[in-house]
This record gives structure tokens, sequence and C-alpha cells, in this order.
């Protein structure tokens, strides 16, 4: 029997992209600058739990919604990242490693969305 969310290869990496983001936050000026740390855990945590509860829906039409806030929070957590790096937050590697992420992130949820679109017709 499969497990759902936890079988998809996007969710895995959106997962490890929200625990990359705690662990890159936790330390150094980011951990001092709660707002800016804050959105930027949120918008992680909501990426990953949006592809879950898409998943989890009953119609591909509502999957197909969900899919689409997590692109939403994707793009929140991108433009965060974008501003953490250019005051100085965070280190320019880490930046190009998690920006890398973020963009792999973003294909495998269009291709999702894609995907399931195919399969509502």
């Amino acid at each position: 029997m499969g497990r759902g969310y936890r079988d998809l290869e996007v969710w895995r990496r959106a997962k490890d992209l929200a625990v990359g983001i705690y662990k890159n936050t936790g330390t150094g000026k980011m951990a001092r600058d709660h707002g800016l740390r804050d959105q930027l855990q949120r918008s992680s945590v909501s990426v990953v739990s949006n592809i879950a509860e898409g998943d989890g829906r009953e119609s591909n039409k509502e999957s197909i919604r969900f899919f689409y806030i997590s692109m939403g929070s994707l793009a929140e957590l991108e433009t965060q990242l974008q501003i953490a790096f250019e005051i100085g937050f965070i280190q320019e590697s880490i930046y190009r490693e998690v920006q890398k992420d973020c963009d792999a992130v973003g294909k495998m949820i269009r291709s999702l969305i894609n995907y399931r679109k195919k399969k509502d017709n």
C-alpha cells in the first residue's frame, strides 16, 4: 500500500528544502531577525504542506488548486531568500544552493500540475 504524498519525490524534495531553510536560518544574523527568519520558515513549510494537502484531496481539480498555492509559497520563499541574500544575512553559496533547490521543486510541482490536468481530462 502506498504512502500517498510521502511517495511523491516532489514532496520529499520540498520537505528537504524546508528542513534546510530551518537549519540555515537558525544561526548568525538570520537568527536575530525574527521577521524575515519566520517568513522564510513559514513559506518553506507552506510549499511542502500544500503539496501534501493537494495530494490528499478527492478530485484533481482540488489537488491542482493546492499545488498552485504551493507554487505561490515557493515564489514567496524565493523572494524572501533574495532579500536575505541582498542584505547580507546569508552567504552567496547558501543562496545559490537553496535557489537551485527552489528551481528543482518548482519544476517538479509544475510537472505534477500538468500530470493531474491530463489525468482529469
